[in-house]
């Protein structure tokens, strides 16, 4: 999976020319980014419930004045951001046993300065293909509770005794229904759930709870 155009990379460093040079590096590998000088000045502009709604990561910094990347980190792991936002932390050599503890924790990566401009670029890309399937995971996740919410209750519960595989016959003797009733309820459940078949919609529900 490719991300979209509109992946964004954040920067987060407060050495500014450290922050040029990502920006730039970025910009001639055609990846939009943006940068702040601390983590309080990326708080201030994503307070909660915000969310990335593109493919996006973090680039930052593990030791800045004021708070750490690492405190910034725990807020992310708080707010439940990862991983949407996968982090990438930009490290000395003193602070690669702390980055390492970071990714165990659920970081995407960390690059050690000086860093490779193309291993970095590749963390970077792999941290927007991770984010972008977070995203497509979540939209189908949205999608599917948009469409359960369409359905009566008497639909759900024939629905779920089509799930189990039970017969028309048998669900209208539980419910109580003509087996016509049955089947009306079922085409419909199929068609507000846009699938064609029981084994259909049974994998449906069953990859939503994965």
């Amino acid at each position: 999976m490719q991300p979209s155009q509109s992946a964004l990379v954040t920067i987060i460093d407060d050495d500014a020319g450290v922050r040029d040079a990502l920006a730039w590096l970025l910009r001639s590998r055609r990846l939009p980014s943006q940068s702040y000088d601390s983590a309080e000045a990326f708080l201030a502009d994503h307070p909660e419930p915000w969310q990335p709604s593109d493919p996006s990561c973090l680039l930052l910094d593990v030791r800045m004045p004021g708070m750490s990347g690492l405190a910034l980190f725990e807020v992310l792991i708080g707010r439940q951001l990862l991983p949407l936002l996968p982090v990438i932390f930009l490290t000395g050599h003193a602070d690669v046993p702390t980055a390492v503890d970071a990714v165990q924790r659920g970081a995407h990566d960390f690059c050690e300065k000086p860093f490779s401009d193309n291993a970095l670029v590749d963390r970077i890309e792999r941290a927007l293909q991770r984010s972008a399937a977070t995203l497509q995971t979540l939209q189908t996740k949205h999608t599917l509770q948009l469409r359960l919410e369409e359905l009566t209750e008497r639909e759900r519960e024939v629905m779920r005794r089509v799930i189990d595989g039970l017969p028309n016959k048998l669900i209208a003797d539980q419910l109580d229904i003509s087996v016509r009733t049955v089947e009306v309820h079922r085409a419909r459940v199929f068609d507000k759930m846009q699938v064609k078949s029981a084994v259909e919609l049974a994998n449906l529900l069953r990859g939503d709870q994965r």
